[in-house]
């Protein structure tokens, strides 16, 4: 009889513990998962203006008056950095430059807008942005790199 108990026993704890096993294998058919996020979660090509808009509204807490400038700004380099990807005449060393000259009249055009308390904010976020590409380009492409402790 103890035998059998144990047994019993013994089959239910090897139950018990390849349950979650078997259900982490096996069970993502039926749910939705996030998507996977590529590079290290990096983005690929031009961030949206009006997602990039509403995530300066919120971390700058900008105007509506703003919020359209601001947009119609990144709008516009948007289309300058479409443009730029499609022009396959440039060298890559060339491209890059006038990418970051895009970039710089971007955000000097979005700081002209911006009250005291909102650019020292967006100083501190610019410089974070450049602290990331220089990790980055430090690293080599297709390593993944760690965010800033703070």
């Amino acid at each position: 009889m103890l035998k059998k108990f144990l047994l019993v026993l013994l089959a239910a704890s090897l139950i018990a513990i390849a349950v979650p096993f078997a259900a982490a294998q096996g069970g993502n058919d039926n749910q939705s998962a996030p998507p996977p996020q590529d590079n290290g979660g990096r983005h690929h090509g031009p961030p949206d203006p009006a997602q990039r808009t509403q995530e300066l509204t919120n971390k700058l807490k900008l105007t509506s008056d703003q919020q359209t400038k601001v947009q119609s700004i990144l709008e516009s380099e948007h289309t300058q950095m479409e443009s730029l990807h499609q022009d396959s005449s440039l060298s890559q060393q060339d491209r890059h430059s006038k990418m970051m000259d895009i970039h710089q009249t971007t955000d000097t055009q979005v700081r002209a807008l911006l009250d005291s308390n909102q650019q020292k904010k967006w100083d501190e976020m610019q410089t974070k942005r450049e602290h990331w590409g220089h990790r980055g380009q430090m690293g080599g492409g297709n390593q993944q790199v760690s965010p800033p402790q703070q």
